[in-house]
């Protein structure tokens, strides 16, 4: 039976997400650390949440008696007792003592080093942190139980961009009691057997999921396209080659070629143009490196997939044609960027539905279904309404 929470007027403009894909992991795998603790109570696991995230890069997790009072917990002293009994070391002085110092609960398997239970790096810490923090207080569910700010947490977790996600196996039992009221208070839109979809005003919450398969998909994808580049006969473009592949092409191929060629804002060396469209271009490389030093960027970028989506209908405009990443970044002032942290920049965008492409055709990129959904169009298209 399919169920859906009653609209209340005109949607706001939907919110940039907190998270990125990199970070929603990171999210997820700290919900499934919590989810697979020997605590029994919701409070216990809500708690357990806020002060892993808190532990996770030093291996204990502050927190004062004012901080564990504003989680409005049922039985805050269970909830202590229970992950003493799993192992985690409790200060006693947090129920009773000063409500604004800060006690250390440590955290088993947190300590910094080797065979860490919950690897997370600074910044993707901070964000997931954030990102819990926001999702408890969202106004559909902050006045909530602790199952239904649970259920939020998990719920939000598994979206993906497209704000539809399935319950996972390990939302703990109680969570599913809390499913009419997160549906009720409009954090779901609707809900079918397993299925649900976020409500808009809290899409930005989405963890952006992807499954195993769509992840495989793209791995197989990235390893295909690292073969063709190996085994392809690289030479430099010439004339002649150049002209021979033209006239082996489609016509809509082969106008949005010459469009490049013939742009006479880019100006591009002949053999530039001639070898990116002729060449199967390699898979741009994502080190560790560059998805840690994307985190730190993207806090400082909120509004970045917006903005890339316009440049592209302003670029396209006057060019007659999409920029490369490169003229992307270096028109929007994202200057001075390693080319892997390029690459990881316009991937999200793309996986985030701000731009598209047409792999793997270069030149050609262009506002995508999330930017359609704020009226974000090239000329001449029609813009989507938001689902």
């Amino acid at each position: 039976m399919t169920t859906a929470s009653a609209g209340d007027g005109a949607a706001a403009p939907p919110q940039p997400f907190l998270l990125t894909p990199h970070q929603g992991e990171a999210a997820r795998a700290l919900l499934s650390y919590v989810a697979a603790l020997p605590l029994d109570s919701v409070d216990a696991q809500l708690l357990a949440v806020v002060v892993a995230v808190r532990a996770a890069r030093s291996g204990a997790g502050n927190i004062t008696g004012t901080d564990l009072r504003s989680l409005r917990l049922e039985d805050p002293e269970g909830a202590l007792a229970e992950l003493a009994a799993a192992g985690w070391e409790v200060p006693g002085q947090l129920i009773g003592g000063d409500p604004d110092t800060p006690f250390g609960i440590v955290v088993p398997g947190m300590a910094p080093g080797p065979g860490h239970v919950l690897p997370l790096g600074k910044d993707a810490r901070s964000r997931v942190s954030g990102w819990s923090m926001r999702t408890r207080l969202a106004k559909p569910v902050r006045k909530g139980s602790s199952a239904v700010r649970l259920a939020a947490l998990f719920l939000a977790a598994h979206c993906s961009a497209e704000l539809v996600g399935h319950a996972p196996d390990e939302l703990p039992v109680a969570c599913y009691g809390a499913v009419p009221t997160l549906l009720e208070k409009g954090f779901l839109a609707e809900v079918s057997g397993q299925s649900y979809r976020l409500g808009p005003a809290v899409g930005h919450l989405a963890g952006l999921f992807r499954t195993p398969e769509e992840v495989a998909a793209a791995a197989r994808e990235a390893e295909e396209r690292r073969a063709a580049r190996e085994t392809a006969t690289v030479s430099e473009a010439t004339p002649d080659s150049w002209a021979a592949w033209k006239g082996d092409v489609s016509p809509a191929l082969l106008r949005h070629a010459e469009a490049v060629e013939n742009c006479r804002l880019c100006r591009l060396p002949f053999g530039r143009v001639a070898n990116a469209f002729m060449t199967p271009p390699a898979p741009l490389p994502m080190p560790r490196s560059a998805l840690d030093a994307y985190d730190t960027w993207r806090a400082a970028h909120r509004d970045c997939g917006r903005e890339a989506a316009l440049f592209t209908v302003a670029f396209r405009t006057g060019h007659g044609h999409g920029p490369s990443y490169g003229q992307l970044c270096k028109g929007l002032g994202w200057k001075k960027l390693p080319r892997e942290l390029r690459g990881v920049i316009v991937s999200t965008l793309i996986t985030e539905g701000w731009l598209t492409s047409t792999p793997p055709v270069p030149w050609t990129l262009r506002p995508g279904g999330t930017a359609h959904a704020q009226g974000i169009v090239l000329p001449g298209q029609v813009a989507r309404a938001g689902r």
